[in-house]
């Protein structure tokens, strides 16, 4: 069963001769990782080898393939920036692209809870169809299902794809290397903040919109480059810090994180000290961390700020050997702290 399992880890599963999947992993907290490790896993997968991914890798035949899946509860529907539509459709088209693949089929179900308004389909559909569009990839299959109201919360989205990986090498925490620079494609925690201004009727000074974007295109011109990417990883549910905990719990290294170079917008950064969130925590849906050698650093950012949702790329970190499983950030002030998992999601029903 090649399935996220609602942020599920990955191990290989043999299916029939030739294919190997990959259960994905989508990012969270503590305690999902948990029931993750401790239920999903001995029920499907192999728990001797992991692969924490965004997705599964597929071998048929000659070919490599990607696949992935999600679903999608945001609350609300419709927030600055884009809708539940946007975010299925591009959420998926990401998870792809974070295993090195070029997105090109998805798969959509609707969960509709009786009641929701005509008029709100009749938004999200359309919106999805020019996200798709936008983002290359075509809507091949589908599925409608209808529960009693009160029971869905309006609609809930699940999208799954599938995308061709046209390299050779592995795309994956297992492969980031002591030595290795850490690179954030853009500034961070404007999704999280946009969600929640539009759930609360929080007005700012100044507009939050969604960062919620395809990445596919800096991804692939990376790889098209020839940069040795090592790991990539959208920074979904968690936000950054959940991303790279995970990514150094797996990899066994240690990396450092500098506070000074991440970028955070200053509405965004107001917004969360008013509100008492960390921007390191806040999901995104448009941004991603990529792990290259230090001598390719340079050569990656050129690449990604030649793209506008890459545009403010930065070097925000580097990795080491020196502590097995740690991210430890270095303050504005100089000083260093241990960066974890939180127990649970700073705001559910963003993604």
């Amino acid at each position: 069963m090649p399935t996220d399992l609602a942020s599920g880890a990955a191990c290989p599963v043999p299916i029939g001769d030739h294919t190997h999947v990959l259960l994905a992993h989508g990012g969270g907290g503590r305690l999902t990782n948990r029931l993750i490790d401790s239920l999903f896993l001995p029920a499907f997968g192999d728990s001797a080898v992991h692969a924490h991914h965004d997705g599964a890798h597929l071998h048929i035949g000659g070919a490599r393939l990607a696949f992935s899946t999600d679903s999608y509860v945001v609350r609300p529907m419709f927030f600055p920036g884009g809708d539940i539509g946007t975010l299925a459709i591009n959420g998926t088209v990401n998870d792809l692209a974070m295993c090195g693949a070029r997105p090109q089929f998805l798969s959509v179900g609707f969960v509709i809870e009786e009641g929701l308004p005509m008029e709100s389909l009749q938004r999200i559909v359309p919106s999805m169809r020019t996200t798709a569009r936008a983002a290359g990839v075509a809507v091949v299959t589908g599925d409608t299902k209808v529960v009693d109201r009160g029971k869905g919360d309006g609609v809930y989205v699940n999208t799954a794809g599938v995308g061709l990986i046209e390299h050779d090498g592995l795309i994956a925490p297992a492969s980031v290397r002591p030595g290795d620079a850490v690179l954030l494609s853009g500034d961070i925690g404007r999704h999280g903040m946009a969600v929640m201004a539009a759930r609360e009727g929080l007005q700012f000074e100044s507009a939050i919109e969604s960062d919620c974007a395809p990445v596919a295109a800096p991804v692939l011109a990376l790889l098209a480059a020839g940069i040795p990417v090592h790991c990539l990883r959208d920074l979904t549910r968690g936000g950054m810090a959940s991303a790279t905990v995970e990514i150094a719990e797996t990899a066994g290294l240690h990396i450092r994180l500098d506070e000074a170079a991440i970028p955070i917008r200053e509405d965004v950064r107001g917004a969360c000290e008013i509100l008492g969130f960390d921007p390191l925590y806040v999901a995104n849906e448009g941004r991603f961390i990529a792990f290259v050698p230090a001598d390719a650093a340079d050569r990656a950012l050129e690449v990604l700020r030649g793209f506008e949702v890459s545009r403010a790329a930065a070097l925000v970190g580097m990795v080491s050997d020196t502590s097995r499983g740690l991210v430890t950030l270095k303050s504005r002030i100089g000083a260093t702290r241990v960066v974890d998992m939180l127990s649970g999601e700073q705001l559910p029903r963003i993604c």
